[in-house]
């Protein structure tokens, strides 16, 4: 009987001695949880300080879309031997320097996609890929700091294509006036002096002019998601026909070392674009269309994907 009883007192003193051992070790790593945090926390602090010291800082972020799709024999659609693919890419590329008196912030856009369709069962399709999204923007802005939040300055746009039609139509939008910063990320420019130089081969519908331009930007990034939205506008002194306006917004959400999902999506009213696609319908449209009866809707774009930032 005293085996027993000793027995019994041994196992219970092991049970404690080891949920003693436990409890210990749950404690330690609970206070090594707290100076990790602690450690990210300083990391943190000295990141914010790195990003808030004036210099150059420069990024690039973007969206890839790939689908390809194949059949063979399948008669329930009208080309049942065929191959198809659609490509898209998005990017978005900055570099801003940012000193005591002046600023410079310099960015670019590009969105390109491609799209296929191949009919095995002919020889005299296209089996190439073609372009169909096609948007190309750079942006260059200098400012003299008058305070904090308002500058003087000089801004320079080009909008163009890159897959067709380079610079056909093109427009740069060179100007002055000021820009205002009212909080971290947002840009406001305004420019009451503003000349439109339009470059086509379609003189019918193009037409460059003096206005104002007015650009807002705002690119931010709050841990795994970044995002970039920007409204380029000019308003002609000379007529509301030759005004235009374009709105391009970009997010991302990191998964996995730098890779994750993005969303592009695009909005734009030009009624010159709209003017000159109309004339150049095949067969004409009657009567003959002009700036009076032209119907102008708002263009549109969006690509979804795998996104990346550098």
């Amino acid at each position: 009987m005293k085996k027993v009883i000793f027995a019994v007192a041994a196992m219970l003193a092991m049970t404690f001695a080891n949920a003693q051992t436990i409890e210990d070790l749950k404690a330690k790593q609970a206070a090594q949880k707290d100076s990790l945090k602690a450690v990210q926390a300083r990391v943190d602090a000295l990141q914010s300080e790195i990003d808030a010291f004036p210099g150059w800082k420069k990024g690039i972020f973007g969206t890839v879309g790939a689908n390809l799709s194949g059949a063979s024999n399948w008669y329930a659609q009208g080309t049942p031997n065929n191959s198809a693919g659609t490509i898209g890419i998005a990017l978005n590329a900055y570099a801003n320097l940012d000193r005591e008196k002046f600023f410079w912030r310099n960015a670019a856009n590009i969105n390109a996609q491609w799209v296929k369709i191949d009919n095995k069962d002919i020889d005299t399709d296209d089996k190439s890929f073609n372009g169909t999204t096609d948007v190309f923007n750079v942006t260059s802005l200098y400012g003299y700091k008058l305070s904090e939040k308002f500058a003087i300055s000089a801004l320079g746009e080009y909008r163009s294509s890159i897959i067709n039609d380079f610079n056909d139509p093109g427009y740069l939008d060179l100007g002055i006036g000021a820009t205002w910063t009212p909080i971290k990320d947002l840009v406001v420019v305004i420019h009451p002096l503003n000349y439109n130089f339009v470059f086509s081969n379609n003189d019918a519908a193009y037409e460059s002019s003096l206005g104002a331009k007015i650009v807002a930007d705002y690119t931010r990034q709050i841990g795994d998601i970044s995002f970039k939205t920007n409204l380029s506008t000019f308003q002609s002194y000379e007529s509301g026909d030759l005004s235009n306006w374009t709105w391009i917004n970009s997010f991302g959400y990191t998964l996995w070392k730098g890779i994750g999902l993005g969303f592009e999506f695009g909005l734009r009213g030009n009624k010159q674009e709209a003017l000159a696609n109309a004339l150049g319908q095949l067969p004409a449209i009657t009567p003959t269309p002009t700036f009076d009866n032209v119907d102008n809707p708002i263009q549109s774009y969006w690509l979804f994907g795998l996104n990346f930032s550098l």
